[in-house]
Parts: C-alpha cells; sequence; structure tokens
C-alpha cells in the first residue's frame, strides 16, 4: 500500500479523513517533525469504510487513522506519534526535550491526557458536535458530567502550568501537541472554551500551542481555522 515519492523516498500513508482530531494529531506530529514526504489517504467514515473487511485488516478495531511506512502498519494516534518522533528523531522539534527527565515527564503527561483528559474532553465534544451525524440526540447528562470532571482535571493542569511553561517542562513536546486537536474543537466547535479561559496560565498555554505552525498547517489543510 505505500508509494514511492518522485524523489526515490518512501512516503508515509495516513489512513484517515485530514479534519478528525485523531488523524489531526497524527499530521501535526509529521510537520512539527518537518516530514515532507507523507500522503493522506481519505476514509469515508459516513459510509462506515472504517469498518469494512478490507479496512479492518489493516485496523482490526475499525477506529481511525492507521499508517502505513513501508512494510509497517501501525494505528493508535500516540503509538503513531512516538514512532515519527523515534524515526525522525534528528530532525524538526525534538518533542522528548533533551534529557531522560524530559522524556519520562513526557510520557507521565502523555498519561494523563490518555486517561484523565481524553474521556470528559470527548464526550463533550461528540455529544455536542457529532452526534446528530450519527441520528442521535445531545446527551446532556453526559455533556455535564464531562465538563465537571474536566474542571477538575484542568484545576491540576492550572498548578503545573503555573511552574512550567509547557506540561513537560519548558519544552514543547509530544504530550502538548497530543492536547491541541480535541482542546480545538472544545472552543470552537463545542464553544466551551470557558472551561480554559478562566485559568490563566491553561489559557496561555493553549494559546501557545494552537498558534503553533504546525497546528495552523493542520487546520489550514482540514478548511477548520478560524
Amino acid at each position: 500500500m505505500s508509494q514511492v515519492a518522485d524523489e526515490g523516498i518512501m512516503t508515509i500513508q495516513v489512513h484517515g479523513p485530514v479534519g478528525l482530531t485523531s488523524t489531526g494529531r497524527v499530521l501535526i506530529t509529521l510537520f512539527e517533525k518537518e516530514v515532507e514526504h507523507f500522503e493522506v489517504v481519505n476514509v469515508d467514515m459516513m459510509n462506515l469504510e472504517h469498518k469494512t473487511p478490507e479496512y479492518l485488516k489493516s485496523q482490526p478495531f475499525g477506529q481511525i487513522p492507521f499508517i502505513v511506512d513501508g512494510d509497517l502498519t501501525l494505528y493508535e494516534t500516540r503509538a503513531i506519534a512516538r514512532y515519527i518522533e523515534h524515526k525522525f528523531g534528528d530532525q524538526g522539534t525534538p518533542l522528548y526535550g533533551q534529557t531522560p527527565e524530559d522524556h519520562a515527564l513526557t510520557e507521565q503527561w502523555l498519561e494523563v491526557e490518555s486517561h484523565h483528559y481524553m474521556g470528559p474532553v470527548h464526550d463533550v465534544v461528540y455529544n455536542v458536535c457529532f452526534a446528530h451525524l450519527w441520528g442521535k440526540k445531545c446527551d446532556d447528562v453526559v455533556v455535564a458530567a464531562g465538563m465537571a470532571k474536566l474542571e477538575a482535571v484542568l484545576d491540576v493542569y492550572e498548578d503545573r502550568l503555573s511552574a512550567t511553561e509547557y506540561l513537560a517542562g519548558s519544552f514543547f513536546g509530544l504530550a502538548d501537541m497530543s492536547h491541541i486537536p480535541f482542546t480545538y474543537f472544545m472552543i470552537h466547535l463545542a464553544h466551551k472554551g470557558h472551561i480554559f479561559f478562566c485559568r490563566p496560565h491553561v489559557n496561555a498555554w493553549v494559546a501557545k500551542i494552537h498558534s503553533r505552525s504546525s497546528t495552523l498547517k493542520w487546520l489550514n489543510m482540514a478548511g477548520l481555522a478560524k
């Protein structure tokens, strides 16, 4: 499934809609690492292409996205982001920082994002923005519960970011990057930005990560720029 660019360089294929948050996480990583040779292969989610037998050969859980890089097929976006960082470690932004401590703290905050931040944010964004696309109603109870959980999580973030510029320290890293797509959707699509804006250090951090050139490239590519 992989293709070779004109220059003879193997092209990474990213299988997923450009505007999806999970695809965005992969594309932002590619932009941060200054990877020039990649191709986005659209997946028609509305017609359930991601549930077809052919798609399930590459992503057996029917989720989006996955990448193909030569003989490697890889899914789960944080694993993909880690792979891109390691493969292109000598170029672009060093997304693990410079020291073993930087690396460990990056992994810690990736775990925080995955286990504490992602759940409530997903519940809010899905119900407010996307449930209707699947013929479902917004569940206000789930949204309220998600917002309440997120309040507590962001209190921890506010405390952390009062002491450091970014989550793992003084550098922008994978942990910060992983927050970008869903946080953008929370603010600009779900219109729940007040939960970030009322916390000055969180607000400043969000402004910085959303103004990065990698974020803007993804937003423009997806037609989501505000």
